[in-house]
């Protein structure tokens, strides 16, 4: 089934589909309502409360905070990862009005939430660990093909330049080479646990910041360069986001051998220290586990 970049979509126009398709993200504002981000960031609290955490759910520090024994409640967590079994938080990535969008993008014959985030960018601390140094998220992923998976970002308040909005490079989902080499950059004041970012970027290459209001949501290809600056203000900057795959589609590849040998690694040495040092994963088990459908059968993933 290919993408049909020439024809209006559910509620996309034809502009919109060919601006993604040309510049490997879309900007639709106003999307989720105000309320349904009081409730994430509700739930949020709750969590940092540690009030029926699943336990197949991270809940991670900045690098900086983590070293502090001051530091607590919704103050010390910067990130829940992998909330597809919170019912509260997993209702985004369910919403109909951002799936509609998602269908539009990648395809409608199944949809599969496979990668679920709630960030709490803190304050800088001064060592610059709030940045995310610039990647492609498609390095994180054993599945292909990269066309049929997309990733909605929601701000759930105003996000601009001083807080560390998102920075995207645009059009570099189509660069030849496509994905690129990824590593642990060396900054000085450390880095946060998986944040990889591309060997050799090119701070030349035009950027695009993107501030957006609470409720604004950012659709992007998973090879579009992008990454986020550091939060210059004395308050945290909260975002969710669900990364989609065309169930249909994508299915899980062999990445050993390849560039993302580095990250598989990792995320195999995270798992056995969540469930056990005996406990035998693939990089495609993490994954299947991670996954979970939101439209028509699971089919692949």
């Amino acid at each position: 089934m290919a993408l049909n970049w020439w024809s209006p979509g559910r509620v996309l126009t034809v502009e919109q589909k060919q601006s993604y398709d040309e510049q490997g993200f879309i900007v639709i504002k106003g999307i989720v309502p105000k309320d349904q981000l009081q409730r994430y960031g509700n739930r949020f609290r709750e969590i940092c409360e540690r009030k029926d955490v699943p336990p197949t759910m991270t809940v991670m520090k900045d690098v900086s905070i983590a070293k502090s024994e001051f530091v607590g409640g919704e103050q010390a967590i910067t990130k829940v990862q992998d909330f597809m079994d919170d019912e509260v938080l997993f209702d985004y990535c369910r919403l109909p009005q951002i799936v509609a969008v998602v269908e539009d993008l990648i395809g409608a014959s199944s949809i599969v939430a496979m990668h679920t985030m709630l960030i709490n960018k803190p304050p800088d601390s001064g060592t610059l660990t709030s940045r995310h140094p610039m990647h492609q998220d498609l390095h994180y992923f054993p599945f292909r093909p990269a066309d049929y998976i997309c990733c909605a970002w929601t701000a759930m308040e105003r996000v601009n330049r001083a807080n560390g909005c998102l920075v995207v490079v645009p059009k570099t989902h189509k660069d030849p080479g496509r994905l690129l080499v990824h590593e642990y950059p060396k900054w000085e004041g450390g880095v946060n646990k998986a944040y990889h970012g591309i060997q050799d970027y090119d701070a030349s290459m035009p950027r695009l910041h993107v501030e957006m209001e609470a409720g604004d949501t950012v659709f992007f290809h998973p090879l579009l360069i992008h990454g986020s600056g550091a939060n210059r203000t004395d308050g945290f900057r909260k975002a969710i986001s669900c990364h989609y795959a065309n169930g249909t589609m994508c299915d899980y590849i062999d990445v050993s051998g390849t560039s993302q040998d580095i990250i598989a690694d990792e995320i195999k040495q995270i798992a056995k220290r969540k469930y056990g040092e005996d406990v035998e994963v693939n990089f495609d088990d993490i994954w299947r586990v991670r996954a979970r459908p939101v439209r028509g059968h699971r089919a692949n993933l």
